[in-house]
């Protein structure tokens, strides 16, 4: 994460300009987006003239008068040292450090204000939404699902909103997972309060995030914008409780546009809570009963990343094996095992130091879990 210096004869100038640029009011992500992109910079946003600003269709009136102005406003430099003071990191999208998976979405953030850490480890993370007026069917359910979820090596992501997402923070910290929550606030103004203590406990095993200044207030529309930061944060996203009309029907919806897994637990058809549910079911989301139907349909990795203990993985499949098939599976990428390229099985006995009916077995169930292929010639290479 970066930090800005309080001098801005030593600032970063890209940094600030971003930060001025997410100070604008009136500027909400869509409009950031297509700001940058006619103009390339935040930078270059400011030196733009109030006629080429108001050549953007639907900038409005206000705006291509108001940004130039705002070119040597204090405010961006009043926000760095906040930020600083605070302890509230900031992530360019062009950051080694911003995350993966959401910097393959249509319109990531450019800017990510942090409190805690985001770690490689997240990139195997999976988002629990659902209703703030869930049943304590909603809430038990969405609490184990977290729970399973860390317990399997997991980054739980939700919204620190009152029902299902308090519930799944709340199961991932009990087993002692990661767990991230993305605000449509700023991260200095916890919403609702009544979770400034579970907010502190998610600081404690992972983050805060937001795409809004620190200290933003809540509006309405801040919400739905931050679903696509949900979604894309994550693999895929699991709805445990939504009525027909619901912010985490939106987040399934953008996680399926953003090409990742939606899944949704069932409920009582005369359950209100239920229906929306019940109708992603119907759509062709993912039925879940527990947590190997997640597990068994989540795909590849976007690229190999390392768990918390360490091991580096290229499918979610690879967190759920046993002591002997690791060390096989070890043993076949030790070997030359490749999406191009094989290892002969004579190869993985002298490297496991197995018995060859032990490696033929563990490469049987390697193959079941679409871990490995095997090839003619005693062979096999990665799926």
């Amino acid at each position: 994460m970066t930090f800005l210096a309080a001098d801005p004869a030593s600032a970063d100038v890209d940094l600030l300009s971003a930060v001025r640029l997410a100070c604008v009011p009136g500027v909400g992500a869509r409009m950031r987006q297509i700001l940058l992109e006619r103009f390339g910079s935040a930078e270059a946003v400011f030196a733009a003239t109030p006629d080429e600003i108001a050549s953007i269709p639907g900038i409005g009136r206000k705006l291509p008068k108001l940004i130039p102005t705002l070119a040597t406003d204090p405010t961006a430099e009043r926000m760095l040292e906040l930020c600083r003071s605070r302890g509230v990191g900031i992530i360019r999208a062009d950051s080694d450090t911003y995350p993966g998976l959401l910097a393959r979405i249509d319109d990531p953030p450019p800017l990510l204000f942090v409190r805690g850490s985001l770690q490689p480890c997240d990139a195997l993370a999976v988002a629990i939404v659902g209703s703030r007026h869930a049943t304590a069917y909603g809430r038990q359910v969405a609490w184990q699902l977290a729970g399973s979820l860390a317990r399997a090596g997991y980054t739980v992501v939700s919204g620190l909103a009152r029902g299902i997402d308090a519930a799944a923070h709340r199961g991932a910290l009990d087993a002692g997972g990661r767990t991230i929550a993305v605000l449509g606030t700023g991260v200095l103004h916890v919403y609702p309060p009544e979770h400034a203590d579970l907010a502190v406990e998610v600081i404690g095993r992972g983050a805060l995030v937001s795409e809004a200044p620190p200290l933003s207030e809540p509006f309405r529309g801040a919400f739905p914008q931050r679903n696509r930061i949900v979604s894309g944060l994550s693999l895929g996203t699991i709805v445990v409780e939504a009525a027909d009309r619901s912010g985490a029907l939106i987040t399934a919806r953008l996680a399926g546009e953003q090409g990742r897994e939606v899944f949704a637990v069932p409920g009582p058809i005369d359950s209100r809570m239920s229906r929306g549910c019940n109708q992603l079911i119907r759509d062709g989301a993912t039925l879940v009963q527990s947590i190997d139907d997640v597990l068994e349909e989540l795909g590849p990795l976007f690229e190999a990343t390392t768990t918390p203990d360490g091991r580096t993985v290229q499918t979610p499949a690879e967190l759920q094996l046993a002591d002997v098939e690791q060390q096989v599976l070890a043993a076949v990428d030790a070997c030359g095992g490749s999406k191009t390229t094989a290892a002969d099985i004579d190869s993985l006995v002298d490297a496991t130091g197995l018995t060859a009916s032990q490696v033929l077995s563990t490469i049987g169930v390697l193959e079941m879990r679409r871990i490995i292929r095997r090839l003619p010639g005693n062979r096999v290479t990665r799926a």
